[in-house]
């Protein structure tokens, strides 16, 4: 047997949450649940995501194929499962919780260029894996957390998340006894011919699993149907678990219920247990938590929202969105209902009817220049008849473009990212971007101040003047137009201190019509609601009164 090497002291314990058998089953969720439920009994807790795919970061991938790219305060562009971390922990995330293949592999080559491995071949094991285990233990090194939850992409089996199984392998090797668990999440189908749920997709999963060097400690299985105790025990007879270690994890009507569920069948309890963690409380403080679902649950109101944007056919381009509008909602004991509108299909003949009912229009954020007048006609639309406004990034670059177009009469005004050629360039690139050709990374990245103005209905939302907000874009306001604008009443209320560069327009004499160049729906949680939210989703409620 070969020599365990101990890894450098650690304060930390480490939880490293797999899958097996089908992906989208919720390991994001499973682990900020648990977070939560470590957090809620006084424990310090973070998440990290390591993705199997080569993309150095999901900055460059079509929302189409893996969702919103989130983004973290200082810039990292993410998975979108660190804004689950996030909205549940109310925890800031960090370049360091999220990490793919592709920056693994950019980090090796980049040092066997350096000659850092003095002339020896460089493989998979030890050099790659070394650096998967550096990385996942670098945010236990620093005292700051009790507890680092891992969650490893993919799926048991798949080619691709080898070697960070592998890894997971070695540290457990390595680590201290009971500084370490593996918990496996899995399906139990259920096969309405039969009448039953089928253990056998389970039992491969753990099997692929172990030949790969890992033995589950904890079992969490998503069902559609209670799991029968006869079956846990099978479950733990073939997939050498304790009993009490099968976890039963039925969907839910929300994922914030998720954790409540988790508690009830003792998953924090078996963690505690088997990692001999000391000095949390007896159990977990969750009574804010539940205030927020008996709030969500229980609302008073109901609204409907238009969402416009081009990536709507999948909701989780604009998860952080529809996240931030639940939260505001259960602030407001108010039912939000997003009712997403494809801005290809907007046209001045149709948004009427698009629109109508709505009590509130978002133009969601985006690149390029599909949807760009879809995005416009909604805008003049709702600027025109005063339904409550709020544009995101992109959202707030087109409310611009329309003013110009429609109350200024500048014919031909767009962003130079729509057209090159324009007479009235409103919107334009900044001018560090001009001479970038790398798309990844290069844009105007986390968290940046903004002054807002006295009086405006954005400061009036925030209770305050001076606040930070995450950016993800590469073009700004073109303050060549500023003075024209504000004359006309569109007024810059938020402005950037250091650079000048608008943040925020508003329009004077309408109820509300407010829209940031950063992303706020990223700072969203379900402790802090986005103040901006808060206030649109008022505004909505009080539309629909008048309306009545």
């Amino acid at each position: 047997m070969p020599d365990r090497t101990p890894t450098p002291a650690t304060t930390a314990k480490y939880i490293f949450v797999t899958g097996g058998v089908t992906s989208s089953l919720g390991k994001g969720i499973i682990a900020a649940s648990l977070a939560k439920l470590l957090q809620a009994r006084g424990f310090r807790v973070t998440i990290q995501k390591f993705d199997p795919y080569i993309n150095i970061d999901p900055g460059t991938l079509n929302p189409y194929e893996h969702g919103e790219c989130y983004v973290t305060d200082d810039g990292a562009e993410t998975d979108l499962d660190l804004g689950h971390y996030e909205r549940f922990l109310n925890v800031p995330t960090s370049q360091a919780n999220n990490v793919t293949t592709g920056r693994i592999y950019d980090t090796v080559i980049r040092k066997e260029r350096e000659g850092a491995y003095l002339g020896k071949t460089v493989q998979v094991v030890p050099h790659i894996t070394d650096e998967i285990k550096r990385r996942m233990l670098l945010l236990g090194d620093h005292a700051d957390f009790d507890i680092v939850i891992t969650e490893i992409g993919g799926c048991i089996g798949d080619i691709e998340s080898l070697p960070f199984v592998e890894a997971v392998r070695q540290l457990r090797w390595e680590l201290p006894p009971n500084d370490s668990v593996v918990i496996h999440l899995t399906l139990l189908p259920y096969l309405a011919a039969a009448g039953e749920l089928k253990t056998k997709p389970t039992q491969h999963s753990v099997r692929d699993l172990r030949e790969a060097g890992l033995q589950p400690d904890i079992l969490v299985c998503r069902s559609e149907h209670p799991i029968p105790m006869e079956m846990r025990k099978k479950i733990a007879l073939f997939c050498n678990v304790q009993i009490n270690s099968v976890i039963e994890a039925l969907d839910a009507d929300s994922i914030y219920s998720v954790p409540l569920l988790m508690l009830k069948e003792h998953l924090d309890e078996r963690v505690i247990k088997k990692m001999r963690l000391t000095g949390g409380s007896a159990a977990p403080d969750l009574e804010i938590w539940k205030d927020f679902l008996g709030r969500l649950k229980n609302p008073t109101e109901e609204i409907t929202i238009a969402l416009v944007g081009k990536y709507v056919e999948l909701p989780d381009a604009y998860k952080s969105i529809n996240e931030a509008f639940v939260h505001a909602g259960a602030l407001n004991e108010c039912k939000v209902t997003v009712r997403s509108i494809q801005s290809d299909n907007i046209t001045p003949d149709n948004i009427a009817q698009l629109l109508h009912g709505v009590d509130g229009v978002l133009v969601a954020p985006g690149f390029g220049e599909r949807g760009f007048e879809g995005k416009i006609t909604a805008i003049k639309y709702v600027r025109e008849n005063r339904i409550p406004f709020f544009g995101i990034c992109l959202g707030m670059q087109c409310a611009v473009v329309e003013f110009a177009r429609n109350v200024l009469k500048m014919e031909g005004a767009s962003s130079t990212e729509m057209d090159a050629a324009s007479p009235y360039p409103v919107i334009a690139m900044m001018e560090e971007q001009k001479n970038i050709t790398q798309k990844g990374g290069t844009m105007r990245l986390g968290a940046y101040s903004c002054e807002l103005r006295k009086g405006s209905k954005a400061a009036k939302a925030y209770g305050r003047n001076h606040i930070s907000e995450r950016h993800r874009h590469r073009y700004e306001f073109n303050n060549q137009y500023l003075q024209a604008f504000e004359e006309a009443g569109m007024i810059p209320s938020g402005v950037n201190p250091d650079t000048g560069l608008v943040e925020v327009v508003e329009l004077t004499g309408h109820p509300w019509f407010v829209a940031g160049q950063f992303h706020p729906e990223l700072k969203s949680t379900v402790q802090n609601p986005h103040p901006l939210f808060v206030r649109f989703v008022k505004a909505a409620i009080q539309h629909h009164k008048n309306e009545i």
